[in-house]
């Protein structure tokens, strides 16, 4: 994804008790990665993919060729001898933010590459997949080729669910209120009621493990001390924190980290990005629909989440602590292959169990703030050359979210995943749960 998060992998990596689907070959897997992509883009009209809404964002043309520029510049280029680009000048319109590789167009101005056209970029997605598909039909992709490519399939899934976030921004700034596709709403479900578990704390151990895939900053695993501390079984609701707008929270400055207090200030929030005046109704990817108050609230900014645990008496989780109640839950909810393009009220747990219950929701529906600045583990070591730019160098003015999104591909999230974004972002799927210190 891009710099200001992912953000942010073939099935088979994930963390204990996940249910994934039998991995598939490699040949396989880009076929299915990429072809999600194009599927991603069958509801959108020409004129939808070229445009851009606000810096942040990027047209949908821009993440269909930016993708292939990817598996161009850090597979084919380096595992082909003598091969010839598509285009050299998409070399310099199609990099985000790798230095390494030379200059760039400046993401601001995404918006106004009208030229090259849709065709031509999908006839560089045709010729750059032919000759990616070819050699892995010969099997004859080096080893560290092979595994850029693999890290190039988790890169084009993470620009799946920016395409699908950028979209609904980008039509939320139409009076017309456009649908993304239609869908009725799922049929109503309470939100069980919020309790909390708690966790012994101790020595801990976190980070990715294991031979499946993994970002860097996911590594190494190492040890951390954690304090006891208890975990709500869902996220907020928009019913809840539909109660901290009424109760006058976007008005109260004790509720808000000064930088917090001034964006509100400045931007003039009185409640989330999507939501209508009337505080009954919100845009989604289908379309206005009615505020559901069992679903988790979603599309806050860190300092929304972090004023409204405030004004709860409560506090955000530290991403250790979220990884810790993670681990052993299954990796299954409300992810983009459901079709919902929204988040979905918590489940109930087991019916008639006496056992603990796991934490609900913990994957799927909306990422999850914690309060964690987004910094390397100890130990942490960047990818070799241009790919080291991935991740380690947006590791400052940067928060952490886990979970994933209904945005975002079953694949592609485990427990040990970390997206970033910086504090005043809100156009994601992003959302909270609260937590407290042990009493």
């Amino acid at each position: 994804m891009s710099s200001s998060g992912r953000r942010n992998e073939p099935a088979g990596a994930g963390p204990a008790g996940a249910e994934r689907a039998p991995r598939l070959p490699l040949t396989d897997e880009y076929r299915r990665i990429r072809g999600a992509t194009a599927g991603l883009c069958e509801p959108l009209a020409p004129e939808d993919l070229v445009v851009q809404s606000m810096p942040d964002a990027s047209p949908a043309k821009w993440h269909l060729a930016h993708t292939t520029w990817f598996f161009e510049e850090f597979v084919l280029r380096a595992a082909v001898d003598g091969y010839r680009p598509h285009r050299d000048e998409f070399r310099y319109l199609f990099n985000s933010y790798y230095n390494s590789v030379g200059p760039m167009h400046r993401r601001p101005q995404r918006g106004l590459l009208t030229r090259p056209n849709l065709s031509e970029v999908q006839a560089y997605r045709e010729q750059v997949d032919e000759n990616v598909l070819r050699i892995l039909e010969r099997d004859s992709l080096p080893p560290d080729a092979r595994e850029v490519l693999v890290l190039g399939l988790h890169h084009e899934q993470q620009h799946q669910e920016l395409l699908l976030t950028d979209i609904k921004h980008l039509f939320a700034c139409n009076p017309l209120h456009p649908a993304y596709t239609k869908q009725p709403p799922p049929a109503p479900r309470a939100a069980p009621a919020l309790s909390f578990t708690g966790y012994p704390g101790g020595l801990v151990e976190i980070g990715h493990s294991g031979a499946g895939f993994c970002f860097d900053n996911e590594q190494p695993r190492h040890r951390v001390h954690l304090e006891p501390f208890q975990l709500a079984n869902r996220a907020v609701t928009n019913a809840e924190y539909l109660e901290f707008i009424r109760g006058g929270g976007y008005g109260s400055p004790a509720c808000w980290l000064s930088d917090g207090w001034a964006t509100v200030q400045q931007e003039g929030w009185e409640r989330p990005i999507y939501w209508m005046p009337t505080l009954e109704e919100e845009f989604s990817l289908t379309g206005v629909r009615a505020l559901d108050p069992h679903a988790p609230v979603s599309h806050l900014s860190y300092y929304e989440a972090d004023a409204f645990a405030r004004w709860a008496g409560e506090r955000l989780p530290t991403e250790t602590e979220w990884e810790i109640a993670a681990a052993e839950v299954a990796c299954r909810g409300n992810f983009v292959e459901g079709g919902h393009w929204h988040p979905l009220p918590a489940p109930y747990p087991t019916p008639g169990s006496t056992a603990p219950q796991p934490p609900l929701q913990m994957f799927g529906d909306v990422w999850e703030w914690t309060q964690s600045p987004y910094t390397s583990y100890p130990g942490f070591a960047p990818l070799r050359g241009a790919l080291g730019e991935y991740n380690g160098k947006f590791m400052v003015n940067q928060l952490v979210l886990r979970g994933g999104s209904c945005a975002t591909a079953t694949s592609h999230i485990r427990a040990t995943y970390r997206n970033f974004f910086n504090p005043a972002a809100r156009w994601q799927f992003s959302g909270l749960r609260l937590a407290r210190s042990a009493q």
